[in-house]
């Protein structure tokens, strides 16, 4: 049984561009984008790291990247990230895929290994760590076995499935025996942001890094958690950033709609949006 990270990566991203190339520590010369490749590395059950990145011109860098961290790659489509998983695993003849995204520069190798150990002991098709009892966002892992992706690249029509790797999987748990892996106590933050898609992601990875990665470069999740928690103010450089989502309906996308505009105070535009509801 072979199992492999597969790390999704494209330079094109619309909040934060080149957001996966951008430096942690804040002054060094290593990228985000290798920070996750170096701590998915540490994991003691992966056998193969592969970024899957795009046939884009602009992410030729990520490949380079990867030649330089040691680990494989593989370029496919931009938009089809389901079919980019597909052959990624494919070609490395995976039998499980633990699905890694590169705007998690604090992805933590030991909750790698519990999420696959987990799915394991489970016999599940599919297992995430971001079910009912999550942990904190950026700390996210998700574990597929390949005839499950197979089926989901065989099947999954809809455009939204296509983008989104795991969503035809989740939406269908009467096919497919879905591993629930929740965070223990200490882990459980739901509130706490490790991810980065925006400005303020940045700047709390930023004082994350330069406080932990020159004492310990492979500093822990437990680390972070005690060095954000200690003190209230770290948790509000990015408390007011809402992370996209999917809506099944007008009447929801206008309901947040109305708490984007409640936030940075259009009042009047806000009354207007909800009289659509």
């Amino acid at each position: 049984m072979k199992i492999g990270a597969v790390i999704q990566a494209r330079t094109s991203s619309t909040r934060l561009p080149k957001k996966i190339l951008k430096p942690l520590p804040y002054d060094s010369d290593i990228t985000a984008l290798q920070q996750v490749i170096r701590r998915t590395k540490k994991s003691d059950l992966l056998d193969e790291v592969i970024v899957a990145t795009t046939t884009d011109k602009e992410d030729e860098i990520i490949t380079k990247i990867a030649e330089k961290e040691g680990v494989r790659w593989f370029r496919g489509s931009r938009d089809d990230v389901l079919s980019r998983y597909y052959y990624s695993a494919k070609e490395n003849n995976l039998d499980i895929i633990v699905r890694i995204t590169s705007d998690c520069p604090c992805i933590d190798w030991n909750i790698i290994d519990n999420t696959i150990l987990y799915h394991l002991e489970m016999k599940a098709d599919y297992t995430s760590n971001s079910i009912t009892k999550p942990f904190p966002l950026g700390l996210g892992v998700e574990v597929i076995n390949f005839s499950v992706l197979e089926n989901s690249y065989k099947n999954a029509e809809d455009i939204y499935y296509r983008e989104h790797v795991t969503t035809y999987i989740k939406d269908n748990p009467e096919i497919f025996k879905i591993g629930d892996y929740k965070a223990p106590e200490e882990y459980f933050h739901p509130d706490v942001r490790l991810t980065l898609d925006t400005v303020h992601d940045y700047a709390l990875l930023c004082y994350i890094f330069d406080n932990l990665y020159y004492e310990n470069k492979f500093f822990s999740s437990l680390d972070i958690l005690n060095l954000i928690l200690k003190k209230e103010w770290p948790l509000l450089i990015n408390k007011h950033e809402i992370q996209k989502k999917r809506f099944l309906s007008l009447q929801e996308e206008i309901l947040e709609a109305v708490k984007l505009l409640e936030i940075h105070g259009f009042k009047r535009l806000k009354n207007f949006v909800k009289s659509y509801l």
